[in-house]
């Protein structure tokens, strides 16, 4: 039988439970938050039947249910004796961080949500004493910010042979069509000699060998190709240890027909020989 790595979020409230269940699932984890615990059994049970395309699972767990503790140790002793690999990990902070966290986020305290955030702080980090003795791994987010956290996590818990790779999209528009809202990096080439006055491409598009080599021949192009690759060359690597899951690379020219998809396409090539692989799309292709 096929063993499952299962990491169990738990902690106090305000100490980011929610923050590193979304860290894991980055990190590709299965995660789920809040699961009833009487069902934490069938749901490994589950996983097991998906023919190992389920292996790591990350479970966020709290206090507010009733048998919290009973249930919880008596399901992690469980699964334990069936051969999994189960962790509990463990999230806290300072007094005076929580209740600057509950202040920032309006929120009252789930414990005692008619009564000052101290005092429902002080009632949870007491009942979960127990929990916190027993468990496998302790972070005190205090001094952590939340891209901190998700770096330790990162180094703790991403598979050996796993390389983070974010997904690189490029995406060529036309300026008179407005701008993309969802370009993380944008460049305008409309410096470069225009395609469309000339009669025999206008009716083309960058897709088109003749219209590349139109754009490709301009004196300019080969000079801002070298140092855009070099620039992105330098740039990826830094969003891939933030831990960027996706980028967007909008490349704008007049109408998004002939210059920015010429380009586009040439970087997209490019970086597909160094073994980078970007995804492209002409947002205004047949547009007019």
């Amino acid at each position: 039988m096929q063993a499952l790595h299962l990491v169990i979020v738990s902690g106090l409230s305000g100490s980011g439970k929610t923050h590193a269940i979304k860290c894991l699932e980055d990190l590709g984890f299965y995660c789920v938050d809040n699961l009833p615990l009487p069902l934490l059994p069938k749901f490994a049970e589950l996983c097991l039947q998906q023919g190992g395309e389920v292996h790591n699972i990350a479970l966020g767990i709290d206090i507010r249910e009733r048998g919290f503790f009973a249930d919880l140790y008596d399901n992690l002793d469980r699964l334990k004796s069936l051969g999994h690999s189960v962790e509990l990990l463990f999230l806290e902070a300072r007094d005076d961080v929580l209740v600057r966290r509950f202040s920032e986020s309006r929120r009252p305290h789930p414990l005692l949500p008619q009564s000052p955030v101290l005092e429902g702080v002080r009632i949870e980090r007491a009942r979960l004493l127990d929990l916190r003795r027993r468990a496998d791994r302790i972070v005190d987010t205090s001094d952590l910010t939340v891209h901190e956290l998700k770096d330790l996590l990162a180094r703790d818990y991403r598979q050996s042979d796993a390389r983070h790779l974010m997904t690189v999209s490029l995406l060529t528009f036309g300026f008179k069509f407005g701008v993309p809202y969802e370009a993380d990096l944008l460049f305008d080439v409309r410096f470069l000699r225009n395609p469309n006055f000339v009669e025999e491409l206008k009716s083309l598009t960058g897709e088109d060998p003749r219209v590349q080599a139109h754009v490709m021949g301009d004196p300019d192009t080969q000079p801002f190709l070298a140092r855009l690759e070099t620039l992105l060359d330098f740039l990826l690597p830094l969003y891939e240890r933030e831990r960027r899951s996706y980028l967007t690379i909008a490349i704008g020219c007049t109408g998004g027909r002939h210059r920015s998809v010429a380009i586009a396409m040439h970087l997209r090539d490019a970086f597909a020989k160094s073994g980078r692989e970007m995804t492209l799309r002409h947002r205004d292709l047949h547009r007019t």
